[in-house]
Parts: C-alpha cells; structure tokens; sequence
C-alpha cells in the first residue's frame, strides 16, 4: 500500500524512489510484523484467556506436556495478523503473486481454525477428520496451482537443486506435484508444531532462506548467473518472507519456553501451506526438503511410526512420534530438544543456500 500510494510521486520528491527497492521494502515488512505481533501479542493473549481459548493436550502425550493444557492457543492469527498488515503495506499490491499467496495464507488459517475451534469446544486432541481436513487441503492447494499454471502462466519444469542444467517438464503433470508440495509442507509444519517455540524458529530459517531465493530468482540478471530459473514477479515474494520472518520472530517473544501462547493449527498449517506455494513460485519445490529437512523428518517418523506398528502388530520403532517426543520420552529437557532442532533447521538452511553456487 505504502509502495502503491507513494512510489507514484516520485517524480516529485525523487527521494521516494526508496520504494522501489525490494530491499528496503523487506526489511520494513520483517521490522512492521515484527512489531505488530508484539505491540498486540500481550491484548491477544489475554483476550485468549478470557474467552477460554486454551490448549487442549492428548492424554497419551508425555507427562511433561499435561501443565501446558489451557495455555491461550490459535496465536496464528497474530501471527497472520503482523503478515497481512506488513504485506498490505510494504507489496505492490499489483502483483498477482501477493495475492495468490495471501489467498492461500487465508484458506489453510480457516481450515486450522475449524480444527482448534472443534477441538476447543469439544474439550479433546480430535478436531475435524483427517479426511475432511484432507479434502479441504488438497481443493485449495488445486485451486492455487490451476491459476498458477493457466492464468500466471507457469511452466511445469522443476529445478533440481546441485543439477541446475537438468529441469524436466512435468506439463499439467505440475498441478498434482504442487498439490503434493502445499499440502506436505502444511502437514509437516503442523506435526513439527509440539513445543514451546519448535516450529516457529525453522518456520523462519525457511522464510530466510527463500526470501534470498526468491530475489534472486525475480532479478533476470542474477538469476541468468546463478542459473536458477527467472520468475517475472518474484521479487514481491521477497517482501512477503520478510513478513513471515518478521511476524515468526514477534511470536516466539512469546511462544518460546515457557510459552504464553501456542500457534495452533489455524498457524501451522497456514505456513506451512504459504512455504510450499513459495517453493513452487520460486520454482525451487525440491530445496523445500533440503531447508525445510526438519519438517521432512518429523513427517517421514510420523509415517515410520504408523506403518511400522500396524505391520508388527503393535511394535513401535520410536518411543513416540512425532520425532520431537521420542527425546522427551528419552528424558531430555524441552528447551534441549527445541534447541538442537533448531540448529539442525540453521544448518539445513546454510546448506540450502550453498547450492545457489554449486552446480
């Protein structure tokens, strides 16, 4: 809003041109969701408490996790709240790409919500089925990759990170795999989301690192040198990471151990959601399993887990799933299991943004 009302005079006052510097306009977005989600963290929170918002635990959960129960929940919608403020004012707002991820941010929150609200109301872990919860996820994600491919007119190559010469074409193949993409990501944000703060610090590391990705992927010049496929518009992605970025390091001021408030589904599947349409605007789908290793990992225990007991007839490989509770179980300390997490999710980061270089 702010680049769309002031950019147009700067032929007046040539000290507007700073808006057109994707830079700056990161920058501002990650500094505006950053202060929106803790200016109004601590009204929301207790606006929480009051209308009886709180965490509802599994009862087969580690014992460690039952004082957690009643603590506020549904923070993604500050979450969202910072994003959408900082995106409105900071994107030109004339990029379909703002607004197809904004779409999808809305779409995946409004599914998370029905989730925490049908578990909230009934007083257990079980929201709406997992096929309900299926169905909605695979309709909007199908929706978003049909206009990606037919009105912004995407191609289905992909990028293959490490082989940047080899880009097959999937042709409408594309729209399953990207389906496959947005709804993966949303799943496995949703199952990392089990401590104090573990999904929001890779959540950011992720939005880092695709906020470098997709600058580079909306600059033709940088994008020809690095030989990453040039995306028209991708830059105004950049803005939106910062917004994630931004509104990820306003909510762990408050999500970090002991946390004051939980992300909720109506969050964790919102973002993770929003990551994978990213991954597939960038055309860097595969660099999501790279950066986002973490996610893979806590998802692929998950699968591990249910496949292995129900062939053994009841043997488990993991003391628990997902992987994060099988430390617990183990005995380590929360902030320990969050912590190490996050410093594999910084490395998975660091190695992801190598291959920029390498071919």
């Amino acid at each position: 809003m702010l680049y769309n009302l002031l950019y147009g005079f700067h032929t007046e006052w040539s000290w507007l041109n700073v808006f057109r510097y994707i830079t700056l306009r990161s920058i501002g977005s990650a500094i505006t969701a950053f202060l929106v989600v803790a200016f109004c963290g601590p009204a929301f929170i207790r606006w929480l408490r009051s209308r009886q918002i709180g965490q509802v635990v599994r009862d087969d959960g580690p014992e460690t996790h039952w004082s957690k129960r009643g603590v506020p929940t549904m923070g993604g919608l500050l979450v969202l709240a910072g994003m959408g403020a900082a995106v409105l004012l900071w994107c030109d707002l004339r990029n379909g790409l703002v607004w197809l991820l904004l779409a999808i941010s809305v779409f995946y929150a409004g599914i998370g919500a029905m989730d925490d609200w049908k578990k909230i109301s009934k007083g257990n872990s079980r929201g709406i089925s997992p096929r309900e919860k299926l169905v909605l996820q695979i309709g909007g994600a199908a929706v978003a990759a049909f206009i990606l491919l037919a009105c912004l007119h995407y191609n289905g190559r992909l990028s293959l990170p490490f082989f940047k010469s080899i880009q097959p074409d999937l042709g409408w193949w594309y729209l399953p795999f990207a389906v496959l993409v947005i709804v993966g990501a949303s799943n496995a944000v949703n199952l990392t989301d089990g401590l104090d703060g573990l999904a929001a610090g890779p959540i950011l590391t992720t939005a880092s690192t695709y906020l470098v990705f997709s600058y580079a992927a909306g600059n033709a010049v940088i994008a020809s040198y690095l030989q990453i496929p040039y995306v028209e518009g991708a830059g105004e992605v950049t803005v939106f990471c910062g917004a994630i970025v931004g509104a990820c390091l306003g909510f762990l001021w408050f999500n970090c151990y002991p946390a004051q408030i939980f992300m909720g589904d109506v969050g964790s599947l919102s973002l993770g959601a929003t990551l994978g349409a990213v991954a597939i605007i960038t055309k860097q789908e595969f660099l999501l399993v790279i950066v986002g290793g973490l996610f893979v990992m806590e998802a692929v225990s998950v699968i591990l887990q249910v496949g292995y007991f129900k062939l053994s007839h009841g043997r488990r490989i993991f003391l628990m799933a997902p992987f994060h509770h099988h430390f617990e179980k183990k005995g380590w300390p929360e902030p320990k299991v969050v912590m190490r997490f996050w410093i594999i999710s910084i490395i998975l980061g660091l190695l992801a943004l190598s291959t920029l270089k390498l071919r």
